[in-house]
């Protein structure tokens, strides 16, 4: 099944907490701390796969999430990282992390980090210092990225067949390479785009079949709208078009149609090589056709063949060639690499709202700090409050009215105020 669009949530690993801990060696005096640090969450990363032709594998998958780190131990030992999870995608996979474009992946084994994990959390031996030789703090580990990723294939194609339905785009994929594409004389038998490689003269090159357009296909009529996003990567555009026409239009007046809903579905698609292809000239009486349609484009290159017979086809394939050879304007709607720059804005350490009597504090900072803090210890306990107040956390919640016995809420932990005089 061909499956062009995926959503997954992904979670990267979360980092293994650090370790509390003490020498204990006989006839060791003076032994202090020896609490390891956790390993680091595994993170996650997208891989174009060129064995891949379909999102399918993905789209029955509500969430990935990688290995988390393991704790840290005695004896100052880390505890080991967590696993990387590698997700591999097929090429032309352009990647949205939360509603931003992160990534296109053109090219085999490029890999892109989508998901960072988080670091582990220190162990005690980490927080020794010549005035607190023994101290009883560690961190738990830090939290994965988290992020929706929208996933949205696009065939990379050298030639992209284009045209009505029955226009005969299928039976010409079939002849000029090895794709067996499902074949039939009703409208829309082509249901999803089908690949080719084609091998003339010692060149190789691919095609795909596009489905059929209909007037309005840039609105979504049809099937256009769907698919005519897999042409945007083509170098050449063939216009396949019925020399007798389609349900009953005049082949220029088909011409027409299609050429305007490639330009109001982007600009740039005019821009790009395209052949005429004139197909079904096999059929009796089809050279008055033709002369008509000539009359109209005669400064156009027209290439009338007979798909089904194999007419003509070298003719086709010599002109495809000479335009592969051509050089091309750059695309910039497909220029993914050129990103705009981005903007680091400060983000404070906290944002405080009240909402129904609570006070929920944000901030990355601020969120972090609760997540590593293991509240079991009262040395963790007390540095956690300490650190909130010197960044001027308590401060601000009394200067907005806070009082005793108030519920504070930050990430998914709710403390309750206690004023300290």
């Amino acid at each position: 099944m061909f499956i062009d669009k995926a959503t997954i949530l992904i979670t990267a690993g979360r980092g293994g907490g650090g370790c509390i801990s003490f020498r204990r060696e006989k006839y060791v005096p003076f032994g202090g701390p020896n609490g390891g640090n956790g390993g680091k969450g595994g993170d996650i990363y997208f891989e174009g796969d060129p064995h891949k032709t379909t999102l399918l594998d993905l789209s029955h998958i509500i969430e990935l999430k990688a290995e988390d780190g393991q704790k840290g131990s005695s004896n100052n030992k880390y505890g080991k990282f967590g696993a990387d999870l590698t997700v591999k995608v097929p090429l032309g996979s352009l990647i949205f992390k939360d509603g931003q474009l992160f990534a296109d992946i053109k090219e085999k084994g490029q890999r892109v980090l989508a998901a960072k994990g988080g670091r582990g959390g220190r162990g005690n031996s980490a927080f020794k210092t010549k005035y607190k030789t023994a101290p009883r703090i560690a961190e738990n580990g830090e939290p994965g990225e988290k992020a929706k990723i929208d996933l949205e294939l696009r065939l990379i194609a050298d030639i992209g067949f284009v045209g009505f339905p029955n226009a005969g785009k299928s039976t010409l994929l079939s002849k000029i390479s090895a794709a067996r594409p499902k074949i039939a004389d009703f409208p829309f038998t082509t249901l999803i785009p089908n690949l080719g490689v084609v091998n003339f003269k010692g060149r190789q090159f691919t095609a795909a079949d596009i489905p059929g357009i209909i007037e309005g296909a840039h609105l979504g009529k049809g099937l256009g709208l769907e698919f005519l996003r897999h042409i945007t990567r083509t170098k050449i555009l063939i216009i396949l078009i019925d020399v007798c026409g389609f349900d009953g239009k005049d082949p220029y007046k088909t011409y027409q149609i299609i050429n305007s809903e490639l330009k109001k579905y982007s600009k740039y698609l005019a821009k790009k090589h395209f052949i005429i292809v004139l197909n079904k000239i096999d059929l009796p009486s089809s050279q008055k056709y033709i002369d008509k349609f000539k009359k109209k484009l005669a400064r156009k290159k027209i290439i009338p063949i007979s798909a089904v017979s194999g007419q003509n086809l070298e003719s086709l394939l010599n002109e495809i060639l000479k335009l592969l050879d051509k050089p091309s304007e750059v695309n910039p709607e497909e220029n993914f690499e050129i990103q705009p720059v981005r903007k680091y804005i400060y983000e404070p350490d906290f944002k405080i709202k009240r909402r129904d009597g609570v006070y929920i504090v944000s901030g990355k900072k601020t969120e972090t700090l609760t997540e590593m803090t293991k509240f079991g210890e009262a040395d963790s306990l007390r540095r956690y409050q300490n650190i909130l107040k010197k960044i001027g956390l308590e401060a601000e919640l009394e200067k907005q009215g806070i009082k005793t016995g108030d519920t504070v809420r930050i990430s998914d932990f709710e403390f309750v105020y206690q004023k300290n005089y």
